[in-house]
């Protein structure tokens, strides 16, 4: 098997798949376990929530550093080492005793998880040819797309069936497998060993990322305009800055900013931005929606996301294909549209709202999403010169995980902020003055009174429960007015995809004959 026959390329596509799926899977299969976890170690949400925060945390300030050492030590060992040390942290995850533990455990396991996706995406640009790489990236992608769908339920059937340690102990034989076909089947890519490590680059990026992230990951409990917020945010605006003019001084930079003065790149990677905000409208509000307005359970949840889940992937490659006849841009816009489309229908969830409507308009959504995510990122480094194609992965890798985590701040700050609106709007019509108020709430008090209650408590129950209704139904319209705004901004996205362009690589960007 020749290095770069096609056995050979979809052989290295099974191993990468493998790394991508769990590092993604543990992304969300954690959240489900967290009040076990709680109980467990005996802590409250304010302490078991770090088990999340870290491991986001150090995925993001240690993306930036993957193109540098793919350089340095080569793609093969720096995947390998990485599907090492994630299993390493995910048994030690599982042997965990305390939340500090747990926390120190789940840092291991991200400095792992962080680095297999982005050099996971560098080896697939290597060994592909380009006429080949929009249906690579779209089959690498079904996993990008399944894993967060099966986390929760899988997730769910551990903790109520079996151990909830499961959720991290499974990973380890995968990984093992997963490492020694690593070994026997990758190889190593050219190195530069006399490429030097931009420590003040990696410092302030670091400082800048892990500010913004961890103001992002905050600000729903503690408010934008809370003085722990602005000072992340001041020290993170600051450090980035930095980092930006320390950058295009950089002779050897962490990440090559110049990239961006390629305009396809740079449309490329703002629709990646929007796109990746516009994802969580379904993966993060619908969840939400479905477990406090209508009582799902984690399983159910995942049962409902699971079909749109696997619609796009399966698009995924469809798409790759479509894309490489048509070109990106036609395919990357109609993406948008459906999936614009599919949070506008989302926008009109009640509680009597039927589960085809919902599941319809998420595999409308999640067709949207096929589509348009592979095929974008496949636009923009198709015109990156082929030596800098780690770091544009890194770069690529370090948005998405901004923007996930600016998606999931701004959504619920627009869900809390349009739910203390309809609270003011609805109490200047529904109060303790007002005719329906009151027969409504005269309705219920006879009824409690019938039911034993005394006047007194008939009355106070009523009304308890008037405001109910009003706080729910104000939810729902938080909701609703979420979903709009998601909507448009998939709209918003079309500008930059216009300006998405094919452009034929150079002659350097030939593919790669890896050496053994």
């Amino acid at each position: 098997m020749t290095n770069n026959s096609s056995s050979y390329r979809w052989w290295v596509m099974l191993v990468v798949i493998i790394g991508g799926f769990m590092s993604i899977l543990d992304t969300s299969i954690v959240n489900i376990a967290m009040p076990k976890m709680m109980a467990v170690f005996g802590v409250g949400t304010d302490k078991a929530q770090w088990i999340l925060t870290v491991y986001m945390l150090t995925m993001g300030v240690l993306q930036p550093t993957t193109g540098y050492l793919c350089d340095v030590w080569g793609a093969k060992r720096m995947y390998i080492a990485s599907m090492v040390i994630f299993t390493i942290g995910s048994a030690l995850c599982g042997l965990a005793w305390s939340n500090d533990s747990m926390i120190g455990f789940r840092i291991i396991q991200a400095v792992g998880g962080g680095v297999i996706i982005p050099v996971g995406m560098s080896i697939i640009y290597t060994i592909f040819p380009p006429e080949e790489r929009n249906l690579a990236m779209g089959v690498w992608g079904i996993s990008a797309m399944v894993a967060p769908a099966i986390g929760p339920t899988l997730s769910g059937y551990f903790v109520e069936y079996l151990d909830w340690r499961l959720i991290f102990t499974i990973n380890v034989p995968v990984g093992i497998v997963g490492t020694i076909l690593a070994a026997f089947i990758l190889r190593e890519s050219p190195v530069r060993k006399q490429a030097k490590f931009d420590m003040v680059g990696f410092l302030t990026s670091a400082l800048g990322l892990f500010c913004l992230l961890l103001a992002l990951s905050e600000v729903s409990d503690e408010g934008w305009t809370s003085i722990y917020i602005l000072s992340l945010l001041f020290v993170s605006f600051v450090s980035l800055l930095f980092f930006v003019i320390y950058e295009l001084m950089h002779e050897d930079p962490l990440l090559d900013l110049t990239l961006f003065k390629n305009p396809t790149f740079s449309a490329s990677t703002l629709v990646t931005f929007i796109g990746t905000v516009c994802l969580y409208g379904g993966i993060f509000l619908v969840p939400l929606f479905m477990e406090n307005l209508r009582n799902y359970s984690a399983m159910q949840n995942g049962i409902l996301l699971f079909p749109a889940a696997a619609m796009a992937g399966i698009m995924m490659p469809i798409s790759g294909k479509i894309a490489d006849r048509v070109g990106a841009r036609p395919v990357v816009i109609v993406g948008l549209i459906l999936l614009g489309l599919g949070n506008y229908g989302l926008r009109f969830l009640d509680l009597d709202t039927s589960y085809n409507y919902i599941l319809w308009f998420l595999i409308i959504r999640s067709i949207g999403l096929g589509l348009f995510m592979m095929p974008v990122t496949v636009a923009g480094m198709n015109t990156v010169p082929f030596h800098k194609i780690a770091r544009a992965s890194a770069m690529n890798n370090a948005v998405r995980q901004v923007s996930g985590s600016f998606g999931i701040a701004i959504l619920t700050t627009i869900l809390q902020n349009r739910q203390v609106y309809h609270l003011n709007h609805m109490a200047d019509y529904i109060n303790a003055a007002s005719l329906g108020t009151q027969q409504i709430a005269g309705s219920l008090q006879n009824m409690f009174a019938l039911h034993g209650s005394t006047v007194l408590t008939a009355k106070t129950q009523a009304l308890a429960v008037v405001s109910q209704l009003v706080q729910r139904q104000a939810y729902i319209f938080s909701f609703d007015d979420t979903f709009l705004v998601t909507a448009l901004t998939c709209f918003l996205a079309l500008i930059p995809a216009l300006m998405l362009k094919e452009k034929k690589r150079q002659p350097d960007a030939a593919p790669l004959h890896i050496a053994e």
